[in-house]
């Protein structure tokens, strides 16, 4: 749990919406809004069937610095999230991402490359989004699934900075994911999305297994895994990575957190 005097937490919405409080800024993380039993579309013919309700919802949302969006499919952000996020609001996203989105009125996207850096402005802090490649769709399921990102997040304070952090993306483990120490250096805590979903037949995200050799790879002192039971497609439940992870003897923490609860993201 987080106590008052955190500064770095992660409040669980479900699936990959997360609200992230990082010194003065708060963003929110593939807002999705829909209801159990309600399904999404993820194109070229495919859906999801939501199998639980979020626990954040868009008149739960404080005031936000930026939209963190991984890619834009219809469980990292919905037709409520269409509906309902303000078009002035910036959103952090991929180039793919943002073109859609500003041609539906959005007009504040920041379209990453990978590895390029965005940066939010605060009064005596700064934080800095650098882009990650991921590979959500392998082989042929490239030209199918829509590019994809992971961020570094980085809290700067008097030009040190206090904080850094990876929230993954649906991205599969590739062990050049290993680049992310060598660019940005160690990090504080990592935010896996997992699941090992299909996609005809084909699975486009971490499982278990290969959430454990990230963390394995990465060796961050704090592990906080999301996106693992809340759509049909998800194959590999969370005991999959808790026992694997477990299995490995990695130094570090993994804390699980429950959708609506708020826990500190600092080791």
């Amino acid at each position: 749990m987080a106590g008052p005097g955190d500064d770095v937490t992660l409040t669980f919405g479900g699936n990959a919406t997360t609200l992230l409080r990082l010194g003065q800024f708060t963003l929110l993380t593939d807002p999705n809004f829909i209801g159990r039993g309600q399904r999404v579309y993820l194109g070229k013919g495919l859906w999801a069937k939501r199998l639980t309700d979020p626990a954040i919802l868009p008149e739960d949302l404080p005031d936000l610095d930026a939209v963190l969006l991984s890619h834009l499919h219809g469980d990292h952000w919905d037709r409520i999230a269409y509906a309902t996020i303000d078009r002035e609001t910036p959103i952090v996203t991929t180039q793919a991402a943002a073109r859609t989105l500003s041609s539906r009125g959005f007009r504040a996207t920041a379209d990453l490359r990978p590895w390029q850096v965005h940066e939010i402005g605060g009064d005596g802090e700064t934080l800095r989004i650098t882009s990650v490649p991921g590979v959500h769709g392998p082989g042929p399921l490239a030209r199918v699934l829509p590019p994809v990102m992971g961020s570094v997040l980085e809290l700067y304070r008097g030009g040190e900075v206090t904080w850094r952090g990876y929230v993954t993306g649906d991205t599969l483990y590739r062990p050049w994911l290993g680049e992310v120490l060598e660019r940005c250096g160690p990090l504080d805590a990592v935010v896996p999305h997992l699941g090992g979903t299909k996609a005809l037949g084909i699975t486009v995200t971490m499982d278990g297994r290969q959430g454990a050799d990230l963390v394995e790879l990465l060796r961050p002192p704090v592990t906080v895994p999301v996106h693992y039971d809340d759509y049909d497609r998800f194959t590999s439940p969370l005991g999959d990575f808790v026992r694997a992870v477990a299995e490995r003897r990695v130094p570090g923490e993994l804390r699980t957190v429950s959708r609506g609860e708020t826990i500190s993201l600092r080791a």
